[in-house]
């Protein structure tokens, strides 16, 4: 099929591709990467990429420096850098003005040198354990401090995407990329009044949640858990656990066998049931029915007489709560790059293959009421697991999940902690020295960290979030085609239409305003990729510098701070901190306005036209 044959102009084709592609990543019902390679192939049977360059991006210098920073991110957490950080953390006081001014700061300083999601992700659990030590609803700290992940990624070329994207689209340009702390001036600025706003203004507009919705009584396990008697004639009676659940076809989790007072953990009972013992589980009304009719187990204490007439969901919550002491539960959340995204229990057999128990699951703040078998589970679920205590956090690890309680700092090993340091440091020294490009000397740091154990070779695999490198690599040649069709140059037309009359200023917050928007709905790399080329048609149209324009994109498309969509920081926030989708902009936009005031005149002071 050719653009010939279709009668359209190539600029046409290619608002039609990106129009359907913004469409597709905002319906959400297809993971980006999937929108955006389906967007590159179409680019490619409609003419609009040359068929031997589709593929180009995935060895572009862009795609391979974030891949290489992810494994650096790792090896950053596997060695004990931001444990010891962490450690220090968790010596703040009480007043919770000084624990965002330590936390987000914190996270500022972290996004700067390493990838933002990984930092936020090494400071999550410890934010949570402050909440819970001081009494301090999370949701006044997780919020601020997944917008801080963002503004620390803004003060250096690798500390996000957008900026690997804009350095190596300026290379592209005029034969010279940005340096490593090219953004470091204007990027520092924004963070730092950023981080001012936030902990002495904009944690106010933060919704407090209630003990329901977050913290440790978001599941409010022990009003769920059940005793269930094995009688003679019950058909558990000789079944293993595991037999026991294939009969139900239903993953209801037995916390622990009562036999003749000894009590074991269901994951560590291996042998059959016998007349008299008792199962400990987690189990709603519609599980205790199933449970009751296909193996005969009943609940041992019965609602009283007065209780009958109630709903079962009511006297299920008002029996007796049960001892958990010992049963090692533990809470977790749902990374963006965890297997378990999009798949169910059943599907990634968490029993056999990982040793864990799912107990419950609970979604934007609230636990869902569906069967646990049934539950897809997506990005920022907070989950309840049970599993052998020496065991879990490498199930965690392996599954992609981050814990929330319980979490033990390591503060690794000193000898790989200054190993891990000083690979870093050379690989600065060199990019500043301009002895290795940014992509190179990235990945010679990551090949090193594997090569002497600062990271397993299985872990560094798994650092590398794969789609995000599909996006990267299949939005690239799309970009390109935004760029080579004309179809940048009518956009940039039409601005300039508007802004002709008005000085270049106006344009540019004009520019901000748009990817910035973009960005809220798309993921921050993909704003980039689009609006670099409209960025440069505009400068080109003024017949003024490039290098504000681009730099206007780069801070703007990392200013995701009204959706939880928009960036995945913010997304991993959602369940832990018990925020709904209507709650981020309360936040967001005031500090969306202060980030443009303070950036465009530092871009135009350090950058001038």
């Amino acid at each position: 099929m050719s653009m010939e044959s279709l009668g359209l102009a190539p600029s046409t084709l290619v608002f039609v591709v990106l129009g359907l592609t913004l469409a597709a990543f905002v319906w959400g019902r297809f993971r980006y990467d999937l929108v955006a390679l389906a967007a590159l192939l179409g680019s490619v049977m409609l003419g609009l990429v040359p068929a031997d360059d589709a593929f180009m991006g995935f060895g572009h210098p862009a795609v391979i420096t974030v891949a290489a920073v992810l494994v650096l991110s790792r090896g950053f957490e596997r060695s004990g850098v931001v444990d010891v950080i962490a450690h220090q953390v968790l010596k703040v006081g009480e007043r919770l003005m000084l624990q965002l001014l330590v936390l987000v700061g914190t996270v500022v300083l972290l996004s700067g040198v390493m990838n933002n999601v990984g930092a936020l992700a090494l400071l999550l659990p410890v934010a949570m354990r402050l909440a819970r030590e001081h009494d301090t609803s999370p949701s006044l700290l997780l919020m601020p401090l997944a917008f801080g992940s963002l503004l620390g990624g803004l003060t250096t070329l690798i500390g996000t995407p957008p900026n690997i994207i804009i350095s190596a689209y300026r290379g592209n340009i005029t034969g010279e990329n940005f340096g490593m702390f090219s953004f470091t001036p204007v990027g520092a600025a924004v963070a730092l009044v950023g981080l001012a706003f936030i902990v002495l203004v904009g944690w106010r507009f933060t919704p407090k949640r209630n003990a329901q919705s977050a913290g440790d009584d978001m599941f409010d396990t022990a009003n769920y858990l059940v005793e269930l008697k094995v009688s003679e004639a019950s058909k558990a009676n000789g079944l293993t656990l595991q037999q026991l659940r294939d009969e139900l076809e239903e993953t209801i989790p037995v916390l622990a066998v009562v036999r003749d007072d000894d009590r074991r953990a269901g994951y560590r009972f291996h042998g059959v049931l016998r007349e008299g013992d008792i199962l400990l589980l987690e189990a709603g009304p519609d599980e205790l029915r199933l449970l009751e009719d296909k193996v005969g187990l009943s609940v041992i204490a019965e609602p009283d007489d007065a209780e009958e007439n109630e709903s079962d969901e009511q006297a299920a919550k008002e029996r007796q709560p049960v001892d958990t002491e010992g049963l090692q539960l533990i809470e977790a959340v749902v990374r963006n790059d965890s297997m378990m995204v999009n798949r169910s229990v059943r599907q990634l057999r968490l029993h056999h293959q990982f040793g864990l128990h799912l107990v419950a699951v609970a979604r934007d703040g609230a636990r869902l009421k569906q069967r646990l078998r049934d539950i897809r589970f997506q990005t920022g679920d907070v989950l309840l697991l049970q599993g052998s205590e020496n065991e879990i956090a490498d199930s965690l690890a392996t599954l992609g999940c981050l814990p929330l309680a319980n979490r033990e700092l390591n503060l690794g090993q000193p000898r790989k902690l200054l190993l891990s340091i000083g690979i870093f440091v050379l690989a600065i020294i060199a990019m500043l020295l301009d002895l290795l490009p940014a992509a190179v000397a990235m990945s010679t740091a990551a090949l090193v960290s594997l090569l002497i154990g600062v990271l397993p070779l299985r872990e560094g695999y798994q650092a590398i979030d794969g789609p995000v490198i599909v996006l990267l690599a299949a939005m690239l040649p799309v970009g390109e085609a935004l760029e080579t069709s004309g179809g940048a140059a009518i956009i940039a037309n039409a601005l300039l239409t508007f802004g002709l009359e008005w000085p270049v200023i106006v344009s540019l917050a004009g520019l901000f305003l748009l990817s910035m928007l973009l960005s809220n709905v798309v993921n921050n790399a993909a704003a980039a990729l689009l609006m670099a080329p409209i960025a440069a048609s505009l400068a080109n149209g003024f017949d003024v510098s490039l290098d504000p324009f681009l730099m206007v994109v780069a801070v703007s498309a990392s200013c995701a701070f009204l959706t939880p969509i928009g960036h995945q920081s913010n997304t991993l926030v959602l369940g832990p901190g018990g925020y709904r989708f209507g709650d981020y902009w309360k936040l967001g936009l005031p500090l969306s306005l202060v980030v443009m005031c303070v950036a465009i005149p530092m871009i135009l002071w350090v950058w001038p036209l």
